[in-house]
């Protein structure tokens, strides 16, 4: 009988270890669990960014050559009777001003 016992003793030992360790892998799986929802939670509860402004739009070099030509262009234009007068003076000074 005291083999008996022993044995009875040792399985309640190694049985009782066992779910201790169990339960406490199972709160830690837990525990990690909860915290990647959490950060998941933040990260799509976080309102969306803008996007970035475009950059502005480097000014192309523009020789005297090109401004000559746009000028014929347009007076060219205006002759057709597509650009009034007023629309010829606005694009006239900005070919001028760039």
């Amino acid at each position: 009988m005291p083999g008996l016992l022993r044995g009875v003793a040792r399985t309640a030992v190694v049985a009782g270890t066992a779910t201790a360790v169990s339960n406490r892998v199972s709160r830690r799986q837990a525990g990690r669990w909860a915290q990647q929802a959490e950060e998941q939670q933040q990260v799509y509860a976080a309102p969306p960014q803008a996007p970035p402004p475009p950059a502005p739009a480097a000014p192309a070099a523009v020789g005297m050559d090109d401004k000559i030509g746009q000028l014929k262009e347009l007076s060219e234009l205006k002759a057709q009777g597509i650009l009034t007068e007023e629309e010829f003076a606005a694009q006239k000074a900005r070919i001028l001003n760039s």
